[in-house]
């Protein structure tokens, strides 16, 4: 028989509130919860128990005294239990994640990730191990420590837990306190409520606000989850519900109880649940309440839309009906969607008031089918949810136009929610929460209990990607796997052949952090980004592996890290020995240290038995240094370096590093000697000798060309250029009578030309025998000269050519030109 969609409906004020039982039977007899202090993750998440050690325990046959926390499903199915054998717990709480957060009475905070015992841990400091942390409240992402001497010490991220002092607290007995999450103030960091005697400070990290209350002490503090409305709990027994700032008070209901309960939580944003013992108060506005009894305990697990109430053999769920619910169900609604719903009794029963039904709300249908399908969300009962969804097909399939997406995505999501409330599973998810959770969320914490396999065939339905599960179940399987590494790493290749995304780093991360270096090793083999690879092997002090796989992906970058890596690591003889065998990891260390680092360069060098590369290195060193002792040193020490070989080129090299040395010497006692002030040391040789010759100074240039003997022809050229750059016409004028030049005198022309002594330039033209007539008439007529280029045209019976010149040439020149002309024509 169906159940009564009104079973459990109780109305608190002008609101319908539920209990729906999700789980019976849930914990077993020996666990007897009036004496352990309970924690509940939220959205459905796992449940804490730690035995209270304010209250005697009896122990049973067969359990030891060493104090545990046990970790349940809400469907009773155990997940964990942690060995606690730290000091006292102050503190029990979940995070987001579903991350257990244990706080002891020295301050110490572990953080326990995915359900299975692995943990971090931090210290709160701040004085915490000298006063000791007395009570601790818990958000979304971080925590708020009370110390014994009241002070505050909050935490606002547990990935980066930075902890630091709030604003020093009033003196006082702390009669309760909360917290305010940072989504919901101005300053959004975390603030405090602490009642201390007969008032309320609000505390942040700057200063502690008096509220200027006068009814305290406040037994109770609870904050709603909008962080909208406050309630306080008086010691007289009376709830007030205030508004955040104090200012307003919107109600009060007489407990009539002078025992404060144990609990006071929000059920939503609406109703306040007080929990004693066994008894529980629904208080929702102006007072009115609604009571529920047990028989043993009860723990309150409060969630944003409501509570989840504990005992030792229900798991039940308290919120407010939806308002789309109690349209269609409440007694004597005519609303659409409720009509709607009734037209699927009347058709089932084929009554033609179906149809009459239909009519009489066609108008307002498609709002109706979008109620029917939004109230099937906040069913839990299977019939119920299928009978919303049947009105609601009933009702498209009437309308000529209408979207079904939203119907599809109900259905989808009613699936995955029926397959996480299984008592096996034990995620008694509402539909809020699983809106706000997301499905990748859940994808989470299906993970974290290893229920791998409901978590692929959910990715799969709702097309998310499934990486990360097969991932996290191939490190599982690396953990608790006994057989060889060989049979592990075939049996998690076979099963994740084929599957997209899949990260083999992070297997092998896990198989290296439990001692498996090995497997390790063979699962980076599959890993098919470089990247991935390289970070681990380093770190599992596989070098060579690791760089070989740098050089393999032809990554620079990813080459140069590994380098980086070893070089700090390695002794420099080692790092020498490896790159050695590796050209493109020696070409980058060469690369990098050329602008980087000469002394690695130097080294490298040696150590690759290359001198020659080794002494320019330092004779680029010597020719940079402006100081002559080092720069001698430098060319001793790249001369010593080529001495030891044998081959011709190391030979030649050696010998030009040693004149390199001698030259040095020489210009250092020019700048001496000289009185012009130039500046010799550091020139090259033949700049030496052209600066030499330009400054008057010749006979110690002769004396340079033969020490170190430079070429003839060499000499030539740089007395030639730098006389022609002092305007030494002299000189050059002594030259030009000498028989024979080593270069010839073709550059003697060009170059007194080209500094614009044309008399002195056709001086040399005559000498120039070795050039053809009609080069030597080109001189000529450069030097301005038209009749000396018409004698070398006349000579050679050049008639063109004169005749050419001949429009060149003016006054006498073009008569003497006009005559050789004649001279050579043919007479009639």
């Amino acid at each position: 028989m169906p159940s009564n969609p009104l079973a459990n409906w109780e109305k608190v004020g002008d609101s319908f509130y539920r209990k729906i039982a999700v789980y019976d039977a849930i914990f077993e007899d020996d666990i007897e919860l009036e004496n352990y202090i309970v924690a509940g993750a939220p959205y459905g998440g796992a449940i804490a128990l730690y035995r209270d050690e304010s209250k005697p325990f009896r122990l049973r046959d067969g359990q030891g005294s060493r104090s545990t926390i046990d970790v349940y499903s809400c469907s009773g199915q155990k997940i964990n239990r942690i060995n606690w054998e730290q000091a006292t717990i102050r503190g029990l709480g979940w995070s987001d994640k579903e991350e257990l957060l244990v706080v002891s009475e020295d301050g110490t905070v572990r953080r326990y990730f995915e359900l299975d015992g692995e943990f971090t841990s931090f210290s709160l400091g701040n004085g915490s191990e000298e006063y000791g942390v007395r009570a601790c409240q818990f958000w979304s992402s971080g925590l708020v420590a009370l110390l014994s001497n009241n002070q505050l010490i909050a935490v606002s991220k547990y990935d980066e837990p930075r902890p630091r002092l709030l604003a020093p607290c009033p003196e006082g007995e702390v009669s309760s306190w909360a917290l305010i999450s940072p989504a919901h103030t101005l300053s959004r960091s975390v603030e405090v409520l602490l009642a201390v005697d007969k008032t309320v400070f609000l505390i942040d990290s700057t200063e502690a606000e008096d509220k200027i209350l006068q009814d305290g002490p406040f037994k109770h503090i609870s904050v709603s989850p909008t962080g909208r409305f406050v309630a306080l709990f008086t010691a007289e027994g009376k709830l007030w519900v205030v508004s955040n700032d104090f200012q307003n008070k919107f109600s009060e209901y007489d407990s009539k109880s002078r025992v404060p309960p144990n609990t006071v939580n929000w059920c939503g944003d609406d109703a306040v649940i007080l929990g004693w013992e066994d008894e529980i108060h629904l208080v929702g506005p102006n007072g009115v309440a609604s009571k529920y009894y047990y028989d043993g305990r009860v723990h309150v697990v409060p969630e944003f839309d409501g509570v989840r109430l504990i005992t030792n053999d229900t798991c039940e769920f308290v919120h407010k009906v939806a308002g789309v619910t109690e349209e269609i169900f409440r007694l004597g609604s005519s609303s659409p969607a409720s009509v709607l719903l009734d037209s699927v009794d009347q058709l089932e029963k084929k009554s033609p008031k179906a149809d009459e039904n239909i009519q009489r709300i066609r108008s307002s249908l498609p709002s109706a089918v979008d109620t029917c399908i939004k109230a099937a969300g906040h069913e839990f009962d299977a019939y119920w949810q299928k009978r919303l969804l049947k009105a609601a097909s009933f009702g498209k399939s009437v309308l000529e136009l209408y979207n079904s997406d939203e119907f599809v995505e109900m259905t989808e999501k009613l699936r995955v929610l029926k397959a996480l409330r299984d008592y096996k599973i034990g995620l008694p998810l509402s539909y809020e929460q699983y809106l706000r959770l997301t499905p990748e969320g859940l994808i989470e914490r299906l993970i974290s209990r290893h229920e791998y396999l409901l978590a692929i065939r959910i990715s799969e339905y709702l097309q998310i990607p499934a990486d990360k599960i097969y991932v996290h179940w191939a490190s599982q399987k690396v953990k608790v796997s006994t057989v060889d590494d060989e049979a592990v790493c075939k049996l998690i290749v076979q099963r994740l052949d084929g599957k997209p995304g899949i990260s083999f780093e992070v297997i092998a991360q896990a198989a290296y952090d439990e001692g498996r270096s090995h497997l390790a090793t063979q699962l980076l083999n599959h890993e098919p980004r470089a990247g991935k690879q390289v970070p681990l092997l380093l770190n599992m002090e596989e070098d060579e592996l690791a760089l070989d796989k740098a050089i393999e992906s032809g990554d620079d970058d990813l080459v140069n890290y590994v380098l980086l890596h070893l070089k700090s690591k390695l002794p420099l003889a080692s790092f020498f020995r490896m790159i050695n065998t590796r050209p493109m990891a020696s070409a980058l260390v060469e690369t990098a240290a050329r602008g980087e680092d000469i002394e690695l360069l130097k080294d490298l060098f040696y150590q690759d038995d290359r001198p020659i590369d080794g002494a320019n290195v330092l004779l680029s060193e010597a020719l940079r240094d402006t100081d002559l002792t080092r720069q001698t040193e430098k060319l001793h020490l790249a001369s010593r370096l080529l001495s030891d070989s044998k081959e011709p080129t190391v030979v030649l090299n050696q010998k030009l590093v040693t004149e390199a040395s001698q030259l040095l010497k020489v210009q250092d006692a020019l700048d001496k000697d000289l009185a012009d002030h130039s500046e010799f040391l550091g020139l090259s040789l033949n700049e030496t000798v052209y600066r030499l010759v330009r400054g008057g100074y010749g006979k110690r240039a002769h004396k340079i060309q033969s020490e170190f003997k430079v070429p003839e022809k060499t000499f030539w050229w740089l007395r030639l250029r730098a006389l022609v750059a002092k305007r030494d016409w002299g000189e050059l004028e002594e030259i030009a009578k000498l028989k024979k030049s080593p270069i010839g005198w073709e550059p003697f022309y060009n170059e007194i030309l080209g500094a614009g002594n044309t008399k002195l330039a056709s001086g040399f033209v005559p000498k120039c025998t070795h050039l053809s007539p009609a080069e030597r008439i080109e001189m000529w007529v450069k030097c301005g000269m038209i009749v000396k280029a018409g004698e070398e045209a006349q000579k050679t019976k050049d008639l063109n050519t004169l005749e050419l010149l001949r429009t060149k040439a003016s006054g006498p020149a073009a008569t003497e030109i006009e005559r050789m002309i004649n001279q050579l024509r043919p007479r009639k």
